[in-house]
């Protein structure tokens, strides 16, 4: 039995779900993530005077590249054609953190939820590469679903 884990069938082996009989409509989420560093480090991004040159830039590009290519790295994903990704990133100087939103849209018969969340890993993942030679203890975390829009599931949103 699958216990309701949809990637499993009756047997329990994995498989990719049919999404065949599935309607398509407009798919939207939303995902959030954040690293943490010291502030001499956030200076730098912050400023953009970083000697590698625009790190949010690079992530945000580096971001919207990973999403598009998400069921190449998670492997029972559909390959999805995506109709935008944004990503946004707000600085907390206080905390000395950048936080990463990227929010993923389809139109089509299964959801981007998995699409979103690789955009925010793989953006913080590329700000923690821009900076480890000057802040090798930076700490990503967070990375979670805000929301979800579309499908037979319809509308949900973190509390």
């Amino acid at each position: 039995m699958n216990n309701g884990m949809t990637h499993f069938d009756k047997d329990g082996q994995a498989h990719m779900v049919d999404v065949a009989g599935k309607s398509e409509t407009q798919r939207i989420a939303r995902a959030s993530g954040n690293i943490k560093m010291s502030p001499s480090t956030f200076e730098l991004i912050s400023s953009g005077t970083a000697k590698k040159g625009d790190v949010l830039g690079i992530a945000r590009i580096a971001a919207i590249q990973a999403s598009k290519r998400t069921a190449e790295l998670i492997p029972l994903c559909h390959p999805l054609y995506l109709t935008r990704v944004a990503v946004e990133f707000h600085l907390d100087q206080k905390a000395s953190v950048v936080e990463c939103v990227a929010t993923a849209e389809t139109f089509g018969r299964t959801g981007v939820e998995i699409e979103a969340m690789t955009a925010v890993s793989i953006g913080l993942l590329t700000i923690y590469d821009m900076c480890k030679a000057v802040d090798r203890g930076m700490e990503i975390g967070r990375i979670r679903l805000l929301e979800k829009q579309g499908g037979r599931s319809g509308h949900w949103k973190v509390e």
